[in-house]
């Protein structure tokens, strides 16, 4: 059962005529191999036992069971299988029962699918969430969801991998009966009995026929789900693989389908995509382990304050009541605190309007809200985010402010994305509690949260902003002091690879297309168009006194803002934006300006296919990523994946830029850098770590294994 014999990770008791097996596999009972086997004996010793009339399964601790071991990734298999233990709780001669509280995903659901009768507890949460990990159910969920439910709704939620309800579990079919009262173990167990007094016997869901009746419209439903799958899943392998298994459950007997389900999975768990989703699910819980946050405690927050009102500190604000806190805002007038004030309630004027949210539930949300034309009205925060215009002098402006009037102990935090933070700090006589926390936009809605150390904070500051960042629900990384941090210094580099290709030949239609075939949602001038050209415009002027006269410049960006194109807001951009249209088409005029910048450059164009588009964007991506690990801005090559996964729409099933480099191969990308690099040796310097790795036959991911 399990290596401990004091402590069984699978315990049966009986209560009169019902054998209890409790799972009890902290802290979320996953099918490890100790958990499958003393499954196996237990139903085997339930079908031994003439005094046993029934079989009751249930998770001891938060959760029924929350899906696989996440340990025995990657590791030989060892017996028995998934499958098997499932096949063989559905073989079970007598009625079995699933009891479910908490999660009973994945694996855990397949389990309680394979139960002749289900009970859900309010709190249990169901999901057949594989394909987020590349991966499909492999142990009879295709088969069996359909059968209780339909194709639809099965199909639906293994590809969303959502979790359901027990009231939505119900209604779809999937369990029998709510579960009264807080304890699973009880609801269980007066279930088996009422069972047993009905004379209900075995109940197997191979066998349950009425959800998949109607066999014609069953393929129609398959046929629209595939064919939108085909669209919306880019390329992505396991999402079609679920459509195949489902559609082998309506054409093959169960055991044949069972069979072709299990080839499928194998499939899946080999391939390239399986790695890179793997690599960022461990990646998002490897991120918030920082040298600080295991040094210092964190400072208590109960209360935020955000110092200014447009799109960015809204979206803070919101992100911030969200999490159950009271937030404050300044601003600098009472127009701009209504303006403010609005610009948060139309978030949740939005959810009101779409039915998720009551009216009741706003006000009460807003009611957490206060705004402010006075900075005292910080005095008693714990933590205030400034999100004012993105100018040093203006920065240091509302940081006297803060340092005059918040409270000792204070949190300060700038949501800069390029600005010396090191500077804002030394302006203040507590450069202590100063931090960046760099939100993306719309912050309420992006998971990243970059959190910027500068040379002062105190380690308790940046422990405290990791648990802000828990309680946002966002995804934080730990990013040193420089122009852009990780992300943005990292985008600067393959934007201007981007621009180099388009002033060499490239339209910029071509390269966002090739972008989005690699998997992104939008390419590089989508995202200019949308972010604002104005944005990027203000950084070069910026910039422009140090940029090395000698690096190359392309100038058609500025060319588009000195007319006023700054994207979907001015209505035109790279692409035109007729009538507010959200998505552009593409403009003849623009290529008229690109083809007379190429002019005035002197540059004869030339064509580029999407694979040499794709081979630049990543080598300048990871060469400058490879820079940022090396010059301790980021910790690890893991949390610069991170960074690109949630915040800049890098397709998460290939891992990351670190990642995918580690899978193309290193000496790939290193050869690639330095043929570039023989018509541009300024643009393309292979990153002295990348060499170093090369050298030593080496990958990115030996640098990220914790101590």
């Amino acid at each position: 059962m399990s290596a401990d014999a004091q402590h069984p990770v699978v315990q049966t008791a009986r209560q009169g005529r019902v054998l209890v097996v409790t799972i009890d596999n902290p802290p979320v009972n996953a099918l490890g191999v100790g958990v499958r086997g003393g499954l196996l004996a237990a139903i085997a010793q339930a079908d031994a036992d003439p005094e046993v009339a029934a079989v009751l399964l249930v998770g001891a601790g938060r959760a029924f069971i929350a899906g696989a071991d996440i340990r025995e990734f990657g590791k030989p298999p060892l017996p028995p299988s998934l499958p098997e233990v499932c096949n063989r709780i559905e073989a079970c001669a007598k009625p079995v029962v699933a009891a479910l509280h908490g999660p009973a995903l994945g694996g855990g659901l397949e389990i309680a699918l394979s139960a002749h009768y289900r009970l859900a507890m309010a709190d249990a949460r169901l999901g057949l969430p594989e394909v987020q990990l590349g991966l499909m159910p492999g142990s009879g969920g295709t088969q069996r969801a359909p059968r209780l439910m339909g194709v639809k709704p099965a199909v639906e939620l293994m590809l969303s991998g959502r979790h359901m309800g027990a009231q939505e579990a119900l209604a779809t079919g999937l369990i029998d009966r709510l579960g009264e009262g807080a304890d699973a173990r009880a609801a269980g167990l007066a279930y088996a009995e009422e069972l047993l007094a009905q004379g209900a016997g075995v109940r197997r869901t191979r066998d349950a026929q009425a959800a998949l009746a109607d066999k014609a419209a069953s393929q129609a439903a398959l046929g629209a789900l595939k064919a939108e799958t085909v669209k919306k899943s880019r390329g992505l392998f396991s999402p079609l693989k679920v459509i195949e298994a489902v559609q082998a459950g309506l054409d093959l007997p169960f055991d044949a389908a069972l069979k072709r389900e299990r080839e499928l999975f194998l499939q899946c768990i080999d391939s390239p995509q399986r790695a890179g989703l793997i690599h960022a699910f461990f990646a998002e819980r490897e991120v918030a382990k920082v040298p600080e946050a295991k040094a210092a405690q964190p400072r208590p927050i109960a209360s935020v304050g955000v110092v200014g009102g447009g799109t960015m500190g809204a979206g803070i604000a919101v992100a911030a009541l969200d999490a159950g806190l009271p937030v404050t805002m300044v601003e600098r007038d009472q127009a701009s605190i209504a303006r403010g004030r609005a610009n948060v309630e139309k978030v949740y004027d939005g959810l009101v309007a779409k039915g998720r949210l009551t009216p009741e539930a706003k006000a009460a949300v807003m009611a957490r809200f206060a705004g402010s034309t006075s900075y005292e009205a910080l005095a008693g925060v714990d933590l205030v985010i400034e999100a004012v215009f993105e100018d040093l002098e203006v920065k240091k402006a509302v940081f006297a402010e803060l340092d005059r009037c918040c409270k000792p102990g204070a949190v300060l935090a700038t949501n800069t994305s390029y600005l010396d933070i090191d500077a804002i700090a030394a302006s203040i006589s507590r450069p202590q509690d100063v931090i960046g926390l760099h939100f993306f936009s719309p912050a309420n809605i992006m998971k990243l949260l970059e959190i910027v150390v500068p040379a002062q904070v105190g380690a308790d500051v940046v422990a405290t902003a990791f648990e802000l960042a828990k309680k946002l629900k966002k995804v934080p990384v730990r990013a040193g002091v420089c122009d852009g941090f990780i992300g943005n210094r990292i985008l600067a580099v393959y934007r201007a690879a981007a621009d180099h290709m388009m002033e060499d030949g490239a339209s910029p239609y071509e390269i966002d297309e090739a972008v989005r075939a690699f998997g992104y949602p939008m390419g590089p001038f989508q995202v200019s168009d949308l972010a604002g050209g104005d944005i990027g415009w203000a950084t070069r002027k910026r910039k422009a006194a140090t940029r090395d006269p000698k690096a190359r410049y392309v100038q058609i960006a500025d060319r588009l803002c000195e007319r006023g194109w700054f994207g979907q807001k001015t209505g035109r951009g790279y692409y035109l934006y007729p009538e507010g249209a959200r998505i552009g088409q593409p403009d003849p005029e623009v290529l008229a300006i690109v083809a007379a910048e190429r002019q005035r450059a002197g540059i004869t164009p030339r064509s580029f296919s999407q694979d040499e588009i794709m081979r630049r964007y990543m080598a300048a991506m990871v060469n400058e990523g490879a820079n940022v690990v090396h010059e301790g801005i980021a910790l690890r090559p893991l949390d610069v994946d991170v960074t690109f996964l949630y915040g800049y729409g890098f397709p998460r099933h290939r891992g990351g830029p670190m990642k995918y480099a580690d899978m193309v191969g290193l000496d790939r990308i290193l050869a690639d850098i330095r043929e570039f690099a023989k018509d541009d040796p300024l643009f393309w310097q292979p990153s002295p770590l990348l060499v170093d790795l090369v050298a030593k036959g080496a990958n990115f991911d030996s640098l990220n294994r914790s101590e």
